[in-house]
């Protein structure tokens, strides 16, 4: 069911439409006006949409990091998997798996 959850981001109100969980949508709404509050503390002026527009590009990263990482992790995993099993057919007589 789509329903009408209001929220405030950096001061302003916005009406988010969405099947999400209420509870869901202020913890979202809240996380992204945390992280442009913490940009705006780092600089002189600014307006409100460059800073909305630098913390997307600014989640966007950490996102894209948080891509890498995982990738780099299942590669990881991928290549133990492969040494383990190679050990495991070296050791193991070749009798047993046919």
């Amino acid at each position: 069911m789509t329903k009408t959850i209001d929220v405030e981001i950096y001061g302003q109100r916005f009406a988010i439409r969405g099947e999400a969980d209420e509870a869901y949508i202020r913890r979202l709404a809240s996380f992204v006006d945390g992280h442009m509050r913490h940009l705006a503390e780092g600089m002189n002026t600014t307006t409100p949409s460059k800073l909305a527009v630098l913390t997307a590009v600014n989640l966007a990263h950490q996102l894209f990091e948080v891509e890498r990482k995982r990738a780099q992790g299942e590669a990881d995993v991928e290549r133990r998997m492969t040494s383990l099993m190679e050990s495991i057919e070296e050791q193991v007589p070749t009798s047993l798996f046919r």
